[in-house]
């Protein structure tokens, strides 16, 4: 077995195996104990400290695995929300009542509008998961783009390194792509209507139809996005830890 072959796996294996917490050398230092191997190794991944880069095709490999990773781990979060009850049956994620909706809703239900307020709070949650296929394509642009410093800096960071890149590149972009499908979103499922009809009927109970004033497009968008990235991070985590989760060769060889 030659020397480079050895680096290769070594490498791979500090990556993969090293806690968020752990350095990047201190990984190193942990699973190679030969001095000079460090330094082979040291030198294969960041070019003896000057560019951050490598052309090591094991390198390449790693990254492409991550890439991977992150393209399969998204993709099966959109799915998982895009379906129905994706957001409304999941605790995590559920958009609950606006501020001001919520603070009434009780007093609202005692005046016989409890359907009015369940049926407002669904249609906001099937209008986020009809939204959420949108974000497919913003999301795997963003791993496609990924550099290897992106990439290195995920490998040694926490559980949602790899979340908070994807926060970093497409919030702005998801924002706007996700706004009129929410606010289309929101009037195919009856949530606008629902909202309306709330509050109308709310506007002559005291103390309560003036805090019935919401941007709905706004407040569904954001916490719909809010839900979107919670379980991006929910699948980062899984594949960093779970084997059951890394469904293709390259996920299985990568993080072994």
């Amino acid at each position: 077995m030659n020397k480079s072959y050895i680096v290769a796996s070594l490498l791979t294996a500090s990556i993969i195996s090293a806690p968020a917490s752990a350095g990047w050398a201190d990984a190193l230092k942990e699973a190679v104990k030969d001095e000079d191997l460090q330094k082979s190794v040291l030198d294969a991944t960041v070019g003896n400290g000057s560019s951050g880069t490598t052309t090591n095709l094991d390198t390449e490999t790693l990254i492409n695995g991550l890439k991977e990773a992150l393209e399969v781990g998204s993709k099966r979060a959109i799915e998982e929300i895009s379906q129905p009850g994706g957001y409304l049956n999941n605790t995590n994620i559920r958009i609950p009542l606006p501020n001001g909706v919520d603070k009434v809703a009780s007093i609202l239900r005692k005046y016989g509008l409890s359907d009015q307020v369940d049926q407002f709070e669904e249609s906001m949650n099937r209008a986020a998961e009809k939204a959420a296929p949108q974000a497919t394509d913003l999301i795997v642009n963003a791993v496609k783009e990924m550099s290897f410093d992106d990439a290195k800096k995920i490998y040694q960071g926490s559980d949602d390194a790899a979340t908070q890149y994807f926060k970093e590149k497409t919030s702005d972009k998801l924002r706007q792509l996700f706004q009129p499908s929410v606010q289309e979103s929101l009037g195919q499922v009856g949530a606008t209507r629902y909202y309306n009809d709330l509050a109308s009927e709310a506007k002559d109970i005291p103390f309560v139809g003036q805090q019935l004033d919401v941007d709905l497009d706004n407040y569904v968008t954001e916490e719909a996005l809010n839900g979107l990235f919670t379980m991006l991070a929910a699948e980062e985590k899984k594949i960093r830890e779970n084997p059951a989760a890394r469904t293709t060769d390259l996920l299985k060889q990568v993080f072994q």
